[in-house]
């Protein structure tokens, strides 16, 4: 029910003018402001049935991940796949417009590179490195499984509000991993979780307070600030 709770004061907030509670945003550049606009309401946990599902809370599968309400209700999808079959494939098809970005490499499972990809069907597909790039090309069917699981739905960094970076982020003390758009934001999240969930919260990531203020468990090396155009950080 935290969840639902969660989710359900972001769209009050947002829908009274809060900036600091924004639903979606579109990046743009010179001096127009960023568009808003409220994100599909997120489907039900193919377990509990009439329980939204938390984007942070998943497993993988060879078609894609699963999402679930909470970890707890893992294990009994787990015990018998085909009994959620169908809510699983209902949740797929809710989930299938609503914006993603990859940051795994599906070669190797490793933190995808922006600047190494190829495209295929008019899209890209990121790599860890050129090796992993090869790799995939000469037997792409091996690595379906990994594409399939590859992206996430957090798409804007809490803090910044800007296109994540896929290799900076930080594993919180329960597993989730929160992306941010480069280096230095996840001191900010961990300064202040509360100010910074509802923000995560809006793209279907929910994160606990306690699960944020012991600091991370593990980061990794991002992109330095001075490679980006960011003029209105303040780290």
């Amino acid at each position: 029910m935290r969840i639902r709770w969660l989710i359900a004061s972001v769209a009050v907030f947002a829908l009274v003018g809060s900036s600091g509670f924004t639903l979606a945003q579109h990046h743009q550049t010179g001096d127009k402001k960023e568009a808003t606009k409220q994100p599909a309401a997120l489907p039900s946990c193919p377990v509990m049935g009439d329980e939204p599902v938390n984007l942070a809370v998943s497993v993988a599968t060879p078609e894609g991940p699963v999402f679930f309400c909470c970890k707890d209700c893992i294990p009994k999808y787990q015990a018998d796949p085909n009994k959620y079959a169908a809510k699983v494939a209902a949740q797929r098809k809710a989930l299938a417009d609503r914006p993603k970005a990859q940051v795994m490499c599906p070669a190797c499972n490793e933190p995808a590179d922006a600047k190494i990809f190829m495209e295929s069907a008019g899209k890209k597909i990121l790599f860890s490195s050129t090796e992993c790039m090869a790799t995939y090309k000469a037997e792409p069917a091996k690595y379906a499984a990994g594409l399939a699981n590859a992206y996430t739905y957090q798409t804007k960094c809490p803090v910044m509000g800007e296109d994540i970076d896929p290799k900076a982020f930080t594993t919180l003390a329960n597993g989730t991993k929160v992306y941010f758009c480069c280096k230095g934001c996840d001191k900010k999240l961990f300064a202040d979780p509360a100010k910074y969930a509802p923000k995560l919260a809006a793209q279907g990531i929910v994160i606990e307070p306690k699960d944020s203020t012991a600091g991370p468990v593990k980061a990794e090396p991002a992109q330095d600030h001075k490679s980006h155009d960011h003029k209105d950080h303040d780290h």
